[in-house]
This record gives structure tokens, C-alpha cells and sequence, in this order.
């Protein structure tokens, strides 16, 4: 088969849909090399994360031949690219599908990560929360497959999208295996000096934005026994509230923010946390928690959405709104050696669960149902 992706976040994204893009393309490139593979972008940025591409000469990549007008390049210009190089499939990596693409005869599929501006869309401007229901409605309902990447997903697009069911396969998201790799002691004190880590902490990984619910961490804090937490991930605004509650509350020289970690020292931060913890209100699937799983750590995650998919029946579950029940559970975690020995063994048994093999093969049997259709 020739295999088409929209690629423009495995190219220009460094985090969420990018690592799903470049997991995805590199799995499905590497058990089945019998396809070709085209990964249209709109440009290319230098991405170490992408130097993978470089052993397969089973893909290639695609941009579009003038400078001008590439966001019309990729929401319907592609579908005459795809018509030239006589693609079979074209997957929408990240919510959306070229106009056209339909009519062209090439058969599609999308993936769906989440609905939030629909389950929270106070989190979204008008415009915003307009254009996102456009191009998720008509994706799914163009598309020959839909693949979402939660049981809980799939249930929000037939809520709320009226989507039949059978049109939509639960197929997981893998994590990067270098989060599987155990580092040295070594790398973890290279690493441990370099952004300045106490020896021991909690760990917090993702955007700081209010969807993510960093404030229900940064209160709990109050009834946790004195131990300093880490958070890891990009700033937005929302920073400023969190910041302001621990100054107001004496609790800010707990905090250690590291704004701009590299990829490749996440997986030791990993390593060296006592508890990682995702207090989010709401994700597809929360990746950080596989990562953590993968690392060896015991996991918090909020309860209300799809994180116990990802987290498993042996890591622990909180209310996104209660910092008592959160800062109960941390105790637990910190003062019940027995109890992190079962959460880290049986972790790494669920997580895999998220084999690479599995999930490729779930996805090849999606495309060779479609290509058959």
C-alpha cells in the first residue's frame, strides 16, 4: 500500500500530537516496510526526534512545491498531491482531513484525540472552539475510519458528534521507549545537576495550563509532608495563578519549575521522582502517565475522564477537586514502601499493554480494512 500522513506535527510539534505523529510513523514504518510511506508537511524544522527517518527507505517526504499559501496547501490542495503520487490511504493524524478528499476516491482515516473544547469550552475562545468543531465534525464524518486513542473518546464522539460507533476503533497510543530504558547513575546525577533537582521530589510533566489543574498540586502541597515537587512543562498564563496561591500560602520555595527540559533528560527526571502526578480534569489519554508507568514511578492521576486507561488498575485515583483526598494519597505513597514496590511492578506490567507491536498491528489491521472496503 502507499500510506499517506498529514505530518505536519511530527515535523513542527515538540510535544503532545508531535510525539503521537512521530511515535505512529516510525512503528508502523518499521514492522510493516513493506508499504511506502509519505509524510506531507507543510515545511520542515530540525528535529533530532525525527533523525529515525533517516533508516527507512520506505518513506518520504513531502512538501508543497510554492512558498505561498501552505495552509491551503494542507486543508485542500494536498488531495491533488495524494492524486499524483497515487496514494491508497491518507490518515489525519491530528483531528482533521483535507476538503476533497472524499470526492478524489483516495480513502481516509482520522485520529481523534479528545473533545475538550466541547466537554470544557470555557478553556476556548469563541473563534477558536468554532473552527475545531468544523473540522472534527466534518473529519468524522468524511472519514472511512476513525481511530480514537481512548475508550473514553470514543465515547465523547458518539455523544456528542452522533458518530455510529462502528466506524470508530480504541487504538492506543505507545510512548517513546527511551522512557523504558533504565538510565545510569551516571546520566541521572548529570542530569540531577543540570536543572538543579533535589534528591528527592514530586514530579509534574505538561503544560501549565488550567485544563491541567497544576493549582489542585500546588494546594495539596499544604498537608504533604515536607517534600519539594518539580514541575516540568511549557508556562501559559495560567502559571501566574499557581504562583501566586504558593507565594500567598508560603509554599513557593517548594516549587522547582523547569520550564524548557530537553526530550532526552525527561526519561532520568522520570526515574529519580518519588511520585509522578497528573491532576488534568480532563485528556484522550495523558501520555505523561504511560512515560511515568514505563519509567518505574508510582502514579496519581484525576479521576473524570480517561487517565485511568492509561494509569491502570494499580495506580492511584483522585478527585480533580479535592486537595485533601490528593495530599492523602502522596502521604500514602511517600510513607508505604510495600505499597510503591506493588504500584511500580504492577505498572510496568500494565504499560505493556501499550506494546509497540500490538498497537502497530491494530492500526495495519484499521488500513487494511479500509484499503479492502
Amino acid at each position: 500500500m502507499r500510506i499517506a500522513y498529514d505530518a505536519k506535527r511530527a515535523f513542527l510539534n515538540s510535544t503532545g500530537l508531535g510525539n503521537y505523529s512521530r511515535w505512529l510513523i516510525r512503528s508502523i514504518a518499521s514492522l510493516y516496510p513493506d508499504n511506502t510511506y509519505f509524510l506531507y508537511t507543510p515545511r520542515i524544522k530540525p528535529n533530532n526526534r525525527l533523525n529515525f527517518l533517516k533508516q527507512f527507505g520506505n518513506i518520504k517526504t513531502l512538501t508543497p512545491q510554492g512558498k505561498l499559501f501552505k495552509s491551503w496547501w494542507r486543508s485542500k490542495g494536498i488531495v491533488n498531491d495524494l492524486l499524483r503520487d497515487g496514494i491508497n490511504i491518507y490518515h489525519g493524524l491530528s483531528h482533521e482531513l483535507p476538503l476533497g478528499i472524499r470526492e478524489s476516491g483516495v480513502k481516509s482515516v482520522v485520529t481523534i484525540h479528545d473533545l475538550v473544547f466541547m466537554r470544557f469550552p470555557q478553556y476556548f475562545n469563541w473563534i477558536n472552539r468554532r473552527i475545531y468543531a468544523l473540522k472534527v465534525e466534518r473529519a468524522c464524518n468524511v472519514a472511512d475510519k476513525i481511530i480514537a486513542v481512548s475508550q473514553k473518546t470514543k465515547d465523547d464522539i458518539v455523544e456528542l458528534l452522533y458518530i455510529d460507533p462502528k466506524k470508530i476503533e480504541v487504538i492506543y497510543q505507545g510512548c517513546d521507549p527511551a522512557f523504558s530504558a533504565r538510565q545510569t547513575e551516571e546520566q541521572k546525577k548529570a542530569v540531577s545537576t543540570k536543572y538543579a533537582l533535589p534528591q528527592n521530589f514530586l514530579l509534574y510533566v505538561g503544560t501549565v495550563e488550567e485544563r491541567k489543574n497544576l493549582l489542585l498540586l500546588a494546594k495539596a502541597l499544604a498537608y504533604v509532608d515536607d517534600i519539594p515537587l518539580v514541575v516540568a512543562g511549557k508556562p501559559t498564563k495560567y502559571l501566574e495563578e499557581v504562583k501566586q496561591f504558593l507565594v500567598n500560602n508560603n509554599l513557593m520555595h517548594r516549587v522547582l519549575f523547569i520550564p524548557g527540559v530537553n526530550f532526552i533528560d525527561l526519561p532520568a527526571i522520570y526515574q529519580m521522582a518519588s511520585v509522578f502526578i497528573y491532576p488534568s480534569r480532563y485528556e484522550g489519554f495523558g501520555i505523561p502517565v504511560l512515560e511515568a508507568l514505563n519509567s518505574g514511578v508510582p502514579v496519581i492521576a484525576a479521576t473524570g475522564s480517561c487517565l485511568e486507561e492509561a494509569g491502570g488498575p494499580h495506580s492511584l485515583y483522585t478527585d480533580p477537586d479535592n486537595e485533601t483526598e490528593l495530599a492523602e494519597k502522596i502521604n500514602r505513597i511517600l510513607n508505604d514502601k510495600i505499597l510503591v514496590q506493588n504500584m511500580v511492578a504492577q505498572g510496568l506490567k500494565y504499560a505493556a499493554n501499550f506494546d509497540e507491536k500490538k498497537l502497530a498491528t491494530q492500526l495495519m489491521e484499521v488500513y487494511n480494512t479500509v484499503y479492502h472496503a
